[in-house]
C-alpha cells in the first residue's frame, strides 16, 4: 500500500507524455494528473493503483506533513449529485454506470517536477528500482503519446434544445427576481454513443486545450478526461497547521483572433459589471464554506477578479483561503464546501434545489472534483468542468453558466457552446446546431 513507498529518482528528465504512453497508457487504473504540455512549473503525477473505499478517503485527517508534495494516498473523484444530496438538496444519484465516487489506492507513482526537471518513482521497496528501469528502459526510444486519426461522431446528443435552455435562463431570472436565490448556476449536457479510446481522446483534449490542472483517471471502462482550470480545494502545510485554499471561476471570454482583439477580450472581461458581481457572490459563498471549517477570523480573500488566460479561453478568477479547524477530516472539508459555490449558485442549498427542478436529470461527475489526496489529509482538487466522461456506451460533457439578473440569454447560450466545443472536438463530435 501507499504509505510503504519509497523514492527512487531517475537520472535525467523523461516527458511525462512518453512515460505515460510506455508505461500507464493501457494500465487498467491508472491516472495523470497533468500540469500541461508546456509546464516549466509545478508538479505533474502519474500511476497506477487500486480501487479502494470512497469512506476511506474521506475519515482521513487533515495534517499535512509538507507543503505541495504528494506520494502516498488516494486519486480519483467525486461526483455533483452525491455531494448535493448530503447537503441536503434533492438529487438523481445514477448515471451511466458511472460512479458517483470513484478512488484508486495508489500503488506507484511517477512525480514530475517541472522546474527543476526531475522525476522520482514512488513504489514498494521491490518494486520502485525495477519501476524506474522499466521507465528508462522504455522512454529511450522515445515513444510519442499521439492520438489516432479522429472519428468523425457527427453532431452530439444535446439535453437541451439552445430555445430551451434560454426559456431555463428566464425561469433562473424569475427565481431571481423573486428573491429565492442571487444567482444560478445552469447546466446541461452533451453524449455521444460509441466506442471511445480515453487515452487517444485525452491525447487530443490536451494537445488543444492544455491547463495546469488537466487529468486523466481510468478505472475499467470509466474514464474522466479533463483540461479543467479550476482548482476548487488545496489543502498544504503552514506554519504548525493547515490551510485551504479555494479559487472559483466565474467569467469567461473566448480568445480572440489577433492581439488586439484578444487584448480587448480580456479587458471587457475583467470591467464587465454582470461578470464581475458574479464573481463575488461566489467568493462570498466560499468565504461562509470555509468558515464552517476553519480558525475564526482566517478566513480571507487572497486574490480577487485577476483575468487568466488559456488557450480558449478568458477567465476571471479570485481566491479564497483559511485555517483548517485542527482534526478536520476529509469529510468534514467536502461537506462545508461540496458542490463548489461555482456550480450551484448562491444561497447555496436554495440554488442547488432550483437548478434540481430545471435541468432535470443528473449531472454525473460533471461539476464534481476530481485529483489526490493524501495519506496526511494534504490535497489538490480541481473541479470536473472542460472535461469528458468515458463510459461503455459512449461519452458525456457537461457545461453551463452562472445566471444573474442582468444574463441575457443569448451570451449566456453562446458561452456554453464556447466551453462545450473543445471536449466535444476532442471525441470528434460537433456541437448541435445553436450553440
Amino acid at each position: 500500500m501507499s504509505e510503504h513507498l519509497v523514492a527512487v529518482d531517475l537520472p535525467r528528465w523523461v516527458a511525462p507524455a512518453a512515460v505515460f504512453a510506455a508505461v500507464f497508457a493501457d494500465a487498467p487504473h491508472a491516472f495523470w494528473l497533468d500540469a500541461g504540455p508546456h509546464a516549466d512549473t509545478g508538479l505533474s503525477w502519474m500511476g497506477a493503483g487500486v480501487p479502494d473505499d470512497p469512506a476511506r478517503v474521506r475519515a482521513t485527517v487533515a495534517e499535512p506533513r509538507t507543503d505541495g508534495a504528494w506520494n502516498g494516498g488516494w486519486v480519483g473523484w467525486s461526483g455533483y449529485d452525491g455531494a448535493a444530496s448530503r447537503a441536503g438538496a434533492p438529487a438523481r444519484i445514477g448515471d451511466d454506470d458511472v460512479p458517483s465516487q470513484l478512488w484508486l489506492r495508489v500503488e506507484r507513482i511517477v512525480v514530475f517536477d517541472h522546474a527543476r526537471r526531475r522525476v522520482t518513482v514512488h513504489a514498494a521497496p521491490a518494486i520502485a528500482p525495477v519501476l524506474a528501469a522499466e521507465i528508462a528502459d522504455a522512454t529511450a526510444s522515445a515513444p510519442t503519446f499521439a492520438p489516432a486519426p479522429l472519428a468523425d461522431l457527427g453532431t452530439a446528443r444535446a439535453r437541451h434544445t439552445p430555445p430551451a435552455y434560454a426559456a431555463l435562463i428566464e425561469t433562473c431570472r424569475a427565481a431571481i427576481r423573486d428573491g429565492d436565490a442571487y444567482q444560478l448556476c445552469l447546466t446541461t449536457r452533451f453524449s455521444v454513443e460509441a466506442s471511445i479510446d480515453p487515452v487517444a481522446v485525452y491525447a487530443r483534449l490536451r494537445g488543444a486545450t492544455p491547463s495546469h490542472h488537466g487529468g486523466f483517471v481510468r478505472s475499467g471502462d470509466i474514464a474522466l478526461l479533463s483540461a479543467s482550470p479550476e482548482q476548487f480545494l488545496e489543502v498544504s502545510r503552514a506554519g504548525d497547521g493547515a490551510v485551504v485554499r479555494t479559487r472559483p471561476i466565474k467569467g469567461t471570454r473566448p480568445r480572440g483572433a489577433d492581439a488586439a482583439a484578444d487584448a480587448a477580450l480580456a479587458a471587457e472581461l475583467r470591467a464587465d459589471e454582470k461578470e464581475r458581481a458574479e464573481n463575488v457572490m461566489i467568493v462570498d459563498l466560499m468565504r461562509n464554506d470555509l468558515s464552517r471549517v476553519c480558525v475564526a477570523g482566517t478566513v480571507g480573500v487572497d486574490a480577487l477578479l485577476e483575468v487568466e488566460t488559456y488557450p480558449a479561453v478568458h477567465q476571471l478568477v479570485s481566491t479564497v483561503s483559511g485555517r483548517l479547524e485542527p482534526g478536520t477530516t476529509v469529510g468534514e472539508l467536502l461537506d462545508a464546501t461540496f458542490p463548489a459555490g461555482s456550480m450551484t449558485g448562491a444561497p447555496k442549498l436554495s440554488a442547488m434545489t432550483i437548478l434540481h427542478g430545471l435541468e432535470g436529470a443528473p449531472r454525473g461527475v460533471f461539476a464534481g472534483c476530481f485529483g489526490w489526496v493524501g495519506d496526511d489529509g494534504a490535497l489538490d482538487l480541481a473541479m470536473v468542468i472542460r472535461s469528458i466522461v468515458v463510459h461503455p456506451a459512449g461519452a458525456y460533457v457537461g457545461a453551463g453558466g452562472g445566471i444573474t439578473w442582468r444574463s441575457d440569454a443569448a451570451a449566456e447560450v453562446a458561452e456554453v457552446g464556447i466551453k462545450a466545443r473543445g471536449p466535444l472536438a476532442a471525441i470528434g463530435a460537433a456541437l448541435p446546431p445553436g450553440w
